[in-house]
Parts: C-alpha cells; structure tokens; sequence
C-alpha cells in the first residue's frame, strides 16, 4: 500500500503570497502553487487563498488564522530571502512545533545544482510542522516554486500530511 493510499480523504490546504506588491492577479507564485495544489486533487478554497504585506505581526496573525482552521498545510511563497524586508521565516519559525531542516537543505542544493548556482545560499526556504499540520515556506519566485513544488511539495505532501496524523 502506498502512503497516497492511507489518506482517506482529500488534503486541505491553504496558500499565502507575502508581498507588499501583488495582487490575484499578478501573484504567479501564488498561484502556480494552487495550481499544482489542484493537478493532485488537494483542495485550496477561496477564503484560503490570500497576499499578506511583509510584515511580521501581519504574516504571523494569518497563518495561524488559518492554522486554528480545518486545514492540513499551509504553503506560503515570498519574503525568504536576505533583504530587510523578507521577514516570512521571522514570522512562521515561532509557530514551528519542529523544523524538518531537510526540505531547505534538499531545496538549496536542488536550486544549486539544477538552477541558481552559489545564489542558492541566499534562500531561506523553510518547513516546519503546527501540531498535525504542516507549513512549507517558499520563495517567491515561480522558478523557485516550480522546483519546490515538483521535486519536494507534490512527492510528499500525502507522505507528510499522513505522518502528521496517524
């Protein structure tokens, strides 16, 4: 039996644009992890879709919002490099009941490898879990989450939502 097969029911999940310039409609990263959210039938509702300024408190403040929710992970992208501004891993580190260091260290080195070269130092691509439910931080870019999303989000997410809460 496979872990896609211990799941019983669809995978609820939420995702969050940090960004003091996107909307719906100019947010690609946003919506390219819905989109791929969606091609494995794992449920992203509307109200569970939102842009949050880069700010700390205001980052903090929705993610638990949708953490206290009927939710198995939320995804968020942008604010998780080195600028003054990226302030996503400041804000999400505290909500951390543990960190699975692999998914930053295997996404730097796939970004290294297969991507950005030596930029990839300067990601601070994150996940962690909530009680059973799990947060994954993404850049911003949709380079960068087209390669989260294919090499590490869609193979695990079943694998992670599983474990979480058996």
């Amino acid at each position: 039996m496979s872990i896609i097969d211990r799941i019983d029911r669809d995978i609820r999940t939420a995702v969050v644009t940090v960004s003091d310039t996107r909307t719906r409609e100019t947010d690609k990263g946003g919506q390219l992890v819905k989109k791929y959210l969606t091609e494995i039938n794992a449920v992203v509702a509307d109200e569970n879709y939102i842009i949050v300024t880069d700010d700390i408190s205001k980052i903090k403040e929705s993610v638990q919002q949708l953490l206290n929710s009927d939710i198995d992970a939320v995804i968020t992208t942008g604010g998780t490099g080195i600028a003054r501004r990226d302030v996503t891993l400041e804000a999400l580190e505290p909500l951390f009941d543990k960190k699975i260091e692999g998914f930053g260290e295997i996404f730097r080195m796939l970004s290294y490898t297969e991507d950005i070269g030596s930029r990839s130092i300067l990601s601070r691509a994150a996940a962690g879990t909530y009680g059973n439910k799990v947060i994954i931080s993404l850049p911003g870019s949709t380079g960068a989450v087209k390669l989260a999303m294919e090499e590490l989000v869609i193979p695990e997410l079943n694998h992670l939502v599983y474990e979480l809460n058996k």
